[in-house]
């Protein structure tokens, strides 16, 4: 369970849609003072709840417009096998977002990349990787919602349903 009243959501919401809000800015924005504002962030932050702030790059722009997702089986299971290739795929830079999946699949990875001749590249970094029994890549035809913001009105903060 989370300790999280209405303000802490509040500032969070607020943060996730601009990290760049000085203290003065959120304050105004959820409604609290200064002080208690920047103690609450402060302590969001030492508790783990803000993990970073960051900076949304454009990836058409900077060349980037490719998202393939990559699902990965393989026969390996044991805990040594897991550890060499998750830090081999970790160090790919192209991917963005790297899962160990339930049914089927074993592994999602979500890859950026610059065109079919990027991602065939990162597809041969990635099979010397580690033995894999299987490979599928499919590619993202059209981005229709993307979001780094969590749904935090569904977290009920002590709040009566």
């Amino acid at each position: 369970m989370n300790s999280l009243d209405k303000f802490d959501c509040a500032i969070l919401a607020a943060l996730q849609a601009d990290a760049t809000l000085s203290i003065s800015g959120l304050s105004d924005k959820v409604g609290l003072s200064s002080t208690p504002c920047w103690k609450r962030v402060k302590r969001l932050e030492e508790e783990g709840y803000i993990e970073s702030r960051v900076t949304i790059v454009n990836r058409q722009k900077v060349g980037l417009p490719v998202t393939v997702f990559v699902s990965v089986r393989t026969a390996e299971h044991d805990e040594k096998w897991l550890e060499r290739f998750a830090a081999a795929v970790v160090a790919l830079p192209e991917v963005l977002e790297f899962h160990r999946m339930s049914g089927d699949v074993d592994y999602l990875l979500k890859v950026a990349t610059t065109d079919i001749a990027g991602y065939d590249r990162f597809y041969k970094k990635l099979i010397k990787t580690a033995q894999l029994s299987g490979v599928s890549s499919a590619f993202s035809m059209e981005q229709i919602k993307c979001t780094t913001a969590l749904p935090l009105e569904l977290i009920a903060h002590g709040l009566p349903a």
